[in-house]
């Protein structure tokens, strides 16, 4: 396994060659292009500003963003020729979601080489995922879609996700805890408790109430995802299966 990297700054050749293995470890491929992967793994908080601009892998993470969600759509597409658009949906967002590429990131090794101020507890929630968004973008960049899409599913997806598992899985944790509640005459709400504003985006803090009761505060870049990491520590703290 290698090391801790770095960047940014001046790259001696040793870091060079702990990157490059890196990414061919999680990628499968020797890059070509370095410098887009040394710019995936670079974090906003860790970018230095030059004429203005903060050169950093938001826009990678972007791209990645969508070819991730594009190959897995093309894979789920043809492993389910029978099922509707309504099924493959849902299972997509059961793979790409926020906290399943964080998990994923850190099994992968991700963690060992992104680049991000480490002080921020609460980007500790999401940069692991973002920076794999981000590769997926730099891949795609290096070594075109089909490539790309290879790294997606044989790296990715079949060693890490057992469909049939994700499948019969109910990750919808606010319809599980409305449902909960429902059968045992209980009120529950989410409250929105703050919208913090950062430079690029807004994160929202929702609290859920299971009869006046706080059971859980979640957070998210969107409400609907801070309602769902809500819902969930919801359901760790009132034990529901």
């Amino acid at each position: 396994m290698w090391n801790l990297l770095k960047f940014p700054g001046g790259q001696s050749k040793k870091e060079e060659r702990k990157l490059i293995s890196a990414i061919k470890t999680i990628t499968g491929y020797a890059p070509s292009n370095l410098s887009l992967y040394k710019l995936a793994i670079l974090h906003t908080s860790r970018a230095k500003e030059i004429n203005g601009f903060r050169e950093s892998n938001e826009r990678l993470e972007y791209l990645g963003d969508a070819i991730l969600g594009a190959a897995v759509a093309d894979y789920l597409f043809k492993k389910y020729p029978f099922k509707d658009e309504g099924f493959l949906t849902e299972i997509r967002s059961r793979i790409v979601n926020r906290d399943s590429l964080n998990l994923l990131a850190r099994k992968i090794g991700i963690n060992l080489i992104v680049q991000f101020d480490q002080k921020n507890v609460q980007l500790q929630r999401v940069v692991l995922g973002n920076t794999l968004e981000a590769i997926v973008g730099a891949v795609y960049l290096d070594k075109g879609y089909l490539r790309c899409k290879k790294f997606v599913i044989d790296k990715l997806v079949q060693p890490h996700f057992n469909l049939d598992v994700v499948v019969q899985t109910n990750l919808n944790y606010k319809s599980k805890i409305i449902e909960w509640t429902q059968r045992n005459n209980k009120n529950v709400r989410f409250d929105l408790m703050e919208v913090k504003k950062n430079r690029n985006q807004k994160e929202f803090a929702i609290q859920v109430f299971v009869d006046e009761e706080p059971c859980g505060t979640g957070f998210g870049f969107t409400k609907k995802k801070a309602e769902q990491d809500a819902a969930m520590k919801a359901c760790q703290h009132l034990k529901i299966e």
